[in-house]
């Protein structure tokens, strides 16, 4: 592969995979002629777990939504900057949170962030945000959405935990 920075001696990686399958898809591409506007002015947060095919699930197509994604789904101040980004100069006027059962960080803490302050001798000045109960922490991040002053539209938050195994949402409500 002549675009590759290894030697062609060596076996081709992953990235080199997903390159070469750009190559044929850009070969059949139409541009689709649409903004960055989703039609649907609905933002996802969910977790970047591979096992969630958020479009299948929900239903949706290209240009339908703005999907974020991190460690857990959860709303941290990263997620609020994209949510504040795809309100107020994009259009979303709807969040969905999605979080989702078996997730990795049910079972990892906040001493991952010591651990890697130990091995590389800085400490993250980001949050785990590790958690031991989905449905709580659905609601802790509905709670930062509705109440970030840099949210326009706060009145549509709405959080799920999505079954890995039956593919189904469960609604998670607000606490009272």
């Amino acid at each position: 592969m002549s675009t590759s920075a290894h030697s062609s001696a060596s076996a081709p990686t992953v990235t080199d995979r997903l390159v070469e399958a750009n190559s044929r898809y850009a070969a059949e591409f139409k541009d689709p002629g649409m903004d960055a506007k989703p039609v649907l002015q609905v933002a996802v947060v969910a977790c970047m777990d591979a096992r969630l095919d958020l479009h299948k699930a929900l239903g949706l197509s290209l240009g339908d939504c703005h999907t974020i994604r991190n460690a857990g789904g959860v709303v941290t101040d990263d997620v609020i900057r994209s949510l504040a980004i795809s309100q107020r100069a994009l259009g979303t006027r709807s969040i969905v949170l999605i979080h989702h059962t078996g997730c990795g960080m049910e079972s990892i803490t906040e001493d991952f962030r010591q651990e890697l302050e130990h091995e590389v001798g800085q400490r993250p000045s980001w949050a785990v945000e590790a958690y031991t109960d989905a449905d709580q922490d659905v609601r802790q991040s509905m709670q930062r959405a509705r109440t970030s002053p840099f949210l326009k539209h706060t009145d549509d938050v709405r959080g799920f935990v999505f079954d890995v195994t039956t593919g189904k949402l469960r609604e998670v409500l607000p606490a009272s």
